[in-house]
């Protein structure tokens, strides 16, 4: 098993590997500021939000207040879908789940381990989106919305600390938050098809590219395109063992690590999953992503950057996984020649 320092060692004196994941990451970058989003599908509508916003508020804090709400509407529509599911199975006399008291029927509805047996949040009522959407034109939206994600956190371990909750706050129009509301109503994200990809990466990938120029920001420093994490993968091969990824963004490269473990018929539970990352957003945004799989992970009690502040000192890692991207490999290049590997 490799060690930090040793993988690092052996990464810099394989200087190929080195560069190609180099070079690569820097091309993957270069065309995602050229495509400007993840190819979504439905990114004009997500610049639609940001831009109800444009002038209420600096840019890099609007992208933020759109994400809470777009991961807030992915967990709920994934809850209302198993909700619709188990609604027609209790009513169908010949299905198993058939129940034919109303009230016992409504038992099944609010049982929370038939979401969680499925991978599913649990989501309160106070924090579904269709309340939220009953009550996105009233000036208590702020409030309501910051109780949602208070009320999520508190019934969804996984989630505890993780989420925004400063939407009542004097500074952010309310108005424009109801319009918010309205407009992320009318996109599908949580999804039997959604869930199965890294759809939060993917959308912070287009927030991030959409505005990078205004925040001086790229977006390949805090996410890979999918393409490259999945070449990284097959290339460190993680069928078992400890995973560690030192600047993981949000949680792509462990995203991948379960699809190629599913692929090759192997068990999520064969790898452990340690990471790190500086950025405090991104990494709540990993936690997310993760959570949403059901992917338990140490990613540390909190953001830190992995060079100056190494959460995992005394791991022994079997699979390493580093993206250097364009934008900061000046800086880790400066890093790498400070540290002694004797």
């Amino acid at each position: 098993m490799l060690g930090y320092s040793q993988a690092l060692l052996s990464m810099t004196e394989e200087g190929d590997l080195f560069m190609a994941r180099r070079r690569v990451s820097s091309i993957s970058s270069d065309r995602t500021r050229k495509s400007n989003g993840a190819n979504l599908g439905f990114e004009e509508k997500l610049w639609q939000v940001a831009d109800r916003l444009r002038g209420h508020m600096d840019p890099a804090e609007y992208k933020h207040v759109v994400l809470g709400l777009v991961f807030l509407k992915y967990i709920s529509d994934a809850f209302e879908e198993r909700y619709r599911q188990l609604s027609r199975w209790t009513s169908d006399p010949s299905h198993e789940y058939y129940i034919k008291e109303p009230q016992a029927r409504y038992g099944v509805l609010e049982d929370r381990d038939e979401y969680k047996a499925e991978n599913i949040f649990w989501v309160p009522k106070e924090a579904r989106w269709p309340h939220l959407q009953a009550n996105a034109r009233q000036p208590t939206i702020g409030r309501l919305i910051d109780d949602a994600m208070v009320a999520i956190e508190r019934d969804n371990a996984s989630l505890k600390g993780v989420l925004p909750k400063d939407y009542a706050r004097p500074t952010l129009d309310k108005q424009q938050v109801g319009e918010l509301i309205d407009l992320i109503g009318t996109i599908g994200l949580g999804d039997k098809e959604n869930r199965s990809k890294d759809i939060l990466g993917r959308v912070y990938e287009y927030f991030l590219g959409k505005f990078a120029s205004a925040e001086g920001k790229k977006g390949g420093e805090f996410y890979t395109p999918r393409c490259v994490v999945r070449l990284l993968v097959e290339m460190i091969e993680p069928f078992k063992g400890r995973v560690y990824d030192p600047c993981c963004g949000s949680s792509g490269m462990f995203v991948q690590s379960e699809e190629f473990i599913r692929r090759h018929g192997g068990r999520i539970g064969d790898i452990s999953v340690y990471g790190q990352e500086s950025n405090p957003t991104t990494w709540r945004l990993a936690k997310m992503n993760l959570a949403i799989r059901g992917i338990e992970a140490n990613l540390g009690p909190y953001h830190a950057d992995s060079f100056h502040d190494d959460l995992h000192k005394d791991l022994k890692a079997d699979r390493l996984s580093i993206e250097v991207t364009d934008n900061r490999c000046n800086k880790e290049e400066q890093e790498l020649s400070q540290i002694s590997l004797a």
